[in-house]
């Protein structure tokens, strides 16, 4: 065999095995361990302000906190990541997520001050944060590896699917566990969820880690930036969804104001089975554009709406557009580092949604006060057109 022949064939033994779709194994790890920050959701509040006694405004705190930590721990979960694999980070964030868990259960044992009950849930919102940031930064970027980055569209569909399908199931879980079986039963279904997540991952393949230069991670950033931003006005309009579409119906004289995230659930989550690898061959800034456009109409709609139809119709065409978003502006992200720093790239991507989600409500807050519940949406529909412009100064740079 010639020299040429032989390095081609170790060329192609070497060459990664890609999937046709992303791991299952992946995928159901990412929903069984997404469950632990879904299931206390409804619950904690109600622990803290009614049975420890706290106030709205520390309610609101404790649960917050859990984005601080994990805005503050992507870069540490995207080294983790880039150095050891996305399995690794995985599997740390599992097990911070379970122990997360096991304060709430202490902190809901009787006996507890109010005070030092508070204390240990704080020590494990901060926890849950870690955890978090780790476990969904690994699963992320492991389930793109498993694809490679030709199909990373897809795989960001697919991930995106279950963490949402574990946020919506898992806080009525948590609050029929609760309501049933008590508070220490719904803390432990905290516990157990991350674990039985830890134990699927363990039983899937790991995919080498890239090599090459490691790029410091405020460098990343600087690298992302624009489709991160991007990222964070799409935030917006889901940010002011979940937070006000009650009241504002409620002010409105509207009933089936349960239906508004259903129907923002139904356009998204049709949008990425069906076309979750649209970004992958049409390329992500066009889909990005185009994608915010339409949530700027579904924005548009509920702030006009005459009637809770017409706010209904808004919730699912801002599902249509928001769905690919994530994925478009990420494979566009993937594109920007080199391989050996996609671990902290997607850590810096994904920790623009979490900003997002801290200060667009507040904002949205301070907005309904001041003009009504209406210009919430007003406020999403701007933020859409403003990241619609950004994805093309992005498209811009990169041509």
């Amino acid at each position: 065999m010639s020299t040429s022949a032989s390095n081609t064939a170790t060329e192609a033994q070497s060459k990664p095995e890609y999937l046709s779709r992303p791991a299952p194994g992946i995928i159901a790890a990412l929903f069984c361990g997404y469950l632990a920050v879904g299931l206390p959701l409804p619950v904690m509040p109600l622990f803290i302000h009614d049975r420890l006694g706290f106030d709205n405004f520390v309610v609101g705190l404790v649960i917050g906190i859990q984005f601080l930590a994990t805005v503050l721990t992507r870069g540490y979960a995207g080294r983790v990541t880039d150095h050891h694999g996305g399995k690794r980070s995985a599997l740390q964030g599992a097990a911070v997520c379970a122990f997360a868990g096991l304060l709430y259960l202490i902190a809901a044992a009787p006996g507890l001050s109010p005070s030092i009950a508070l204390a240990i849930v704080i020590l494990g919102r901060l926890s849950a944060g870690f955890g978090e940031s780790q476990f969904v930064t690994g699963c992320v970027s492991w389930s793109i590896a498993s694809v490679g980055p030709q199909r990373a569209g897809m795989s960001m569909s697919w991930t995106g699917i279950a963490m949402f399908a574990a946020l919506a199931i898992g806080a009525p879980i948590g609050m029929a566990v609760y309501q049933t079986y008590g508070l220490a039963a719904a803390m432990t279904a905290c516990i157990a969820a991350p674990l039985i997540g830890a134990v699927i991952a363990f039983r899937q393949l790991s995919y080498a880690v890239a090599a090459g230069e490691r790029l410091p991670f405020y460098k990343v950033v600087g690298q992302i930036w624009r489709e991160g931003s991007g990222l964070l006005l799409q935030g917006v309009g889901l940010s002011g969804l979940t937070a006000f579409a009650s009241l504002y119906f409620a002010a409105r004289g509207w009933g089936n104001a349960g239906l508004v995230m259903t129907a923002f659930g139904i356009g998204f989550i049709f949008v990425r089975l069906v076309l979750g690898s649209l970004p992958d061959r049409m390329g992500g800034y066009q889909v990005a554009l185009w994608s915010l456009v339409v949530e700027a109409i579904g924005q548009l709609l509920v702030w006009l709406a005459p009637n809770e139809i017409t706010a209904l119709a808004g919730a699912l065409v801002t599902g249509l557009g928001c769905a690919l978003i994530f994925p478009a502006l990420g494979v566009e992200v993937l594109k920007r580092v080199p391989p050996a720093n996609r671990g902290s790239a997607m850590g810096a991507f994904v920790a623009f949604l979490d900003i997002a989600y801290g200060i667009s409500g507040p904002i949205a807050g301070f907005i309904s006060g001041e003009f009504g519940y209406a210009s919430v949406y007003l406020f999403g529909t701007v933020c859409a057109l403003v990241g619609a412009a950004l994805s093309l100064t992005a498209h811009a740079t990169r041509t």
